[in-house]
């Protein structure tokens, strides 16, 4: 486990790491629409991967029911387009996903579907974790016990601050069942890896990679020891998000508050 936050502006000024030394979880975040970051994040996995790592790549892009199309997909296609016409949906900008399934199915790395679906999500938001996740899963990662108080407030900061702080906080309590739901499965897809697999990496977005509130909380001890968490983000990264930050090029888009605000009224 690296020591302190790392501060990282170019890819190539992280010295490569020999596999004997490679953590056993990578989780590589995104900005979602940041195609630099994209860029950036599969030179990290290609030179672990060159260096001998074998992982299996858990992947927030793929819902968990998919899950067999994405088997028969991996077995079946020979480019990504192939395999994103087979499994994914269509609330992913693709074309920037389209690089690291080449290099997946190219080397051979297992797939596998780490997300709760928008529709389980929305069931999350209005019943809360019981809606989507089994009494087995509940039980195992603790959720028959409180919500830890600092990730349930963080995640009602992190919801209230993505939505340009418009929601009443009410709201925002009940839309963190979503993330959690999502962390908590993520987590699992995880560890059932890590019984398979040599390795894993978990590619998903930063507040899913978060050290501090995200997965890695709800990993086991011994697999959130073997862990490096990496973000790649816009802007600045609070001390404890992530063991490795790289900024990146923000993308150019249109602010989202803006049009948040005119739905309010």
């Amino acid at each position: 486990m690296l020591p302190a936050l790392l501060v990282s502006l170019l890819l190539s000024a992280i010295p490569a790491v020999a596999v004997a030394d490679s953590p056993k979880v990578l989780m590589l975040g995104e900005v979602h629409d940041n195609a630099a970051g994209h860029a950036t994040r599969l030179d990290l996995l290609r030179a672990r991967v060159d260096a001998g790592l074998r992982p299996a790549l858990v992947m927030e892009q793929f819902d968990r029911e998919d899950q067999a199309l994405l088997d028969a997909a991996a077995q079946r296609c020979r480019d990504a387009d192939c395999l994103i016409a087979s499994a994914g949906r269509a609330e992913w900008d693709w074309p920037l996903y389209r690089p690291l399934l080449q290099f997946a199915l190219d080397r051979k790395l297992p797939l596998l579907a780490a997300n709760v679906s928008r529709a389980e999500a929305t069931q999350a938001m209005r019943g809360g974790i019981a809606a989507v996740l089994d009494p087995a899963t509940r039980s195992r990662f603790g959720l028959d016990q409180p919500l830890p108080a600092d990730i349930e407030a963080e995640q009602v900061s992190a919801v209230m601050q993505g939505h340009c702080n418009l929601l009443p906080e009410a709201t925002a309590r009940k839309m963190i069942g979503a993330q959690l739901a999502r962390d908590v499965w993520m987590a699992k897809v995880l560890e059932d890896a890590l019984a398979k697999h040599p390795a894993a990496v978990l590619i998903a977005g930063n507040g899913h990679v978060r050290r501090d509130v995200g997965v890695i909380r709800w990993l086991s001890a011994a697999s959130a020891a073997a862990t490096e968490v990496h973000g790649f983000v816009e802007g600045e990264a609070a001390p404890g998000e992530f063991d490795i930050v790289h900024l990146v090029k923000p993308q150019e888009r249109p602010d989202p508050c803006e049009a948040f605000a005119k739905t309010r009224h």
